[in-house]
């Protein structure tokens, strides 16, 4: 997740993921003060934006909870159902065929430099992030429509000597203005599940002020949402406010700030102490017997999330090209034994690349290869003929040590090989070597949802030149299949999930990245919150939580 919503998820003490690897196998603290809401600057941990805060190359987890409230587009989620709601649009209309939709947008509404958000606003936004020019991650997201191979081309020798090609336009043929209000979308096949993916943030509309010094909307982004840019310390934090002329929901709270100076660790003792305001993640220490729901008594949460763990091939490195090997080290991971003893049971294993709860999802599309079954990973390993140490890598800052040494002690113990964790220092740090195809070890992975649907998890982590394919996994007929769901689900979601299942099971068999478990989240806030809510996208709901 994210990329739609990369995650930096945590594990637990680094003593009890030992003791594994060497095994055999809203809370509220008064009455809410409409001054105390305008006074008090929410302060929300988080990690550093990957990038400038542009919605169309802002896919991971950090970046993506700010564009959340910078910008509207035109539907969103349901912070409690998750279900699809009408926001900047008065109306969304695809036909029964599912190839074409007609768009038609609220009036008044505004950006924060006060200009309308009209029209021309989503089709150049639109235009922009899919021409690969511009080198947007959420290009992909706009392959279903007519024209996108004019404006977006493809590294023919994948980050090799060869550059891509000069698009042909940098206008899709399939996105047109109608008038000031409305617009229509062109598919160049069959693409109904498209109205339910357009609530993700790349989806958004951009100011013209963007078009006319792109740079200097880096330095302080222009958006349409709940809250605006106020200001950014790089390394450190984002300040956004309530934007008055808000058309939606209005937030309650004034200020809020997004705060990247703390790890974890500390992140927990500062929310414990009242001095930061909400963490999403619990400290991994804290998990232990329930710690936290002791230190933030009625002031902590633990709820599913729409999200999962997963561990990542650099396929651009020949030495795992053996799907043989890959397998192998699936089937070596206790899956079940992690999750009890490193995480205490608030993970569940996972036999596919979706998790319980995802809408269109059933488990077991793995099959065999997420069982754990060393024997049978001997016999894999041993015909792959792979040479060397196994190596598992992320970021030091995320609590992944725990688990990822506990996995590597039960490889080493399944293949007899030598396996080890091999941290990077930070969060970013990983995502620059994972978008530069720099990996030398297999590597952490994570994905969180960026729309309730099991079509996104597939679709943007294995079809081929997929915005979070990173590992650069290609595989033409699975291409085929996945595209075989997506024109398939005007006629009946039925017959495309099961399309889907079909997908999942042909990527098992090439096992790109293995997957793991689902993640729940453990929360927690400060007595100067009350009303405080989780959303199913991992945040904290800003338009509902009040200061005590």
């Amino acid at each position: 997740m994210r990329k739609g919503r990369a995650l930096s998820l945590t594990a637990l003490p680094v003593s009890v993921a030992l003791a594994v690897a060497g095994c055999g196998g809203g809370g509220d603290s008064g009455s809410g003060s409409g001054a105390n809401n305008e006074t008090h600057e929410v302060s929300v941990h988080g990690t550093e934006p990957e990038n400038p805060l542009v919605p169309g190359n802002t896919t991971e987890t950090g970046g993506s909870k700010i564009i959340d409230m910078l910008f509207t587009g035109l539907t969103e989620y349901d912070p409690v159902t998750n279900e699809t709601k009408m926001a900047n649009a008065e109306r969304v209309d695809i036909t029964p065929d599912g190839k074409k939709m007609t768009v038609v947008l609220k009036k008044g509404w505004k950006f924060h430099d006060n200009t309308d958000v009209k029209a021309d606003n989503y089709v150049n936004a639109w235009n922009y992030t899919a021409n690969s020019k511009n080198g947007q991650q959420g290009s992909s997201f706009f392959d279903a429509i007519a024209g996108y191979d004019d404006v977006h081309t493809s590294d023919p020798d994948e980050d090799g000597p060869q550059k891509a090609p000069e698009p042909k336009s940098d206008k899709m043929s399939g996105l047109k203005k109608v008038d000031d209000y409305q617009f229509t979308v062109d598919f160049t096949e069959s693409h109904g599940v498209f109205k339910l993916k357009i609530g993700y943030g790349v989806y958004s509309p951009l100011p013209d002020s963007f078009f006319k010094d792109p740079k200097a909307f880096e330095e302080k982004p222009i958006g349409n949402g709940p809250f605006k840019f106020t200001s950014r310390v790089p390394g450190r934090e984002v300040k956004v406010e309530r934007f008055e002329e808000y058309q939606g929901a209005k937030p309650k709270i004034k200020k809020a700030k997004f705060d990247f100076g703390k790890d974890l660790e500390a992140g927990y003792a500062a929310v414990r102490s009242n001095e930061l305001d909400f963490i999403d993640t619990v400290a991994p220490s804290k998990l232990v017997n329930n710690l936290y729901k002791t230190e933030l008594k009625d002031r902590n949460g633990n709820q599913d999330n729409l999200a999962i763990q997963i561990i990542v091939f650099p396929l651009y490195d020949k030495k795992f090209s053996n799907a043989d090997f890959r397998k192998s080290i699936s089937m070596a991971i206790n899956r079940q034994e992690i999750t009890e003893k490193v995480f205490a049971g608030t993970r569940k294993p996972v036999k596919g690349y979706g998790i319980p709860g995802l809408p269109g999802w059933s488990d077991g599309g793995c099959g065999e290869f997420c069982e754990y079954n060393p024997q049978k990973a001997k016999e894999l390993f041993e015909k792959s003929g792979y040479q060397g140490a196994i190596e598992i890598t992320s970021n030091a800052d995320g609590g992944h040590r725990e688990w990822a040494t506990a996995a590597c002690g039960q490889i080493r113990n399944a293949l007899g090989r030598e396996c080890n964790f091999v941290p990077v220092q930070t969060f970013g740090e990983m995502r620059q070597k994972t978008n530069a195809h720099s990996h030398t070890a297999i590597y952490r992975g994570g994905w969180q949802a960026d729309y309730p649907y099991v079509e996104n998890f597939l679709n943007p982590l294995y079809k081929t030149g997929g915005s979070s394919n990173d590992g650069a996994y290609s595989n033409r007929a699975v291409d085929t299949k996945l595209a075989e769901g997506d024109v398939a689900y005007a006629r009946s979601q039925q017959e495309a999930d099961k399309l889907y299942h079909e997908a999942e099971g042909m990527i098992a068999n090439d096992m790109p990245a293995i997957p793991l478990w689902n993640t729940s989240v453990q929360y927690g806030w400060s007595n100067k919150l009350k009303n405080v809510r989780m959303t199913p996208q991992r945040e904290l709901d800003l338009l509902t939580v009040e200061v005590a």
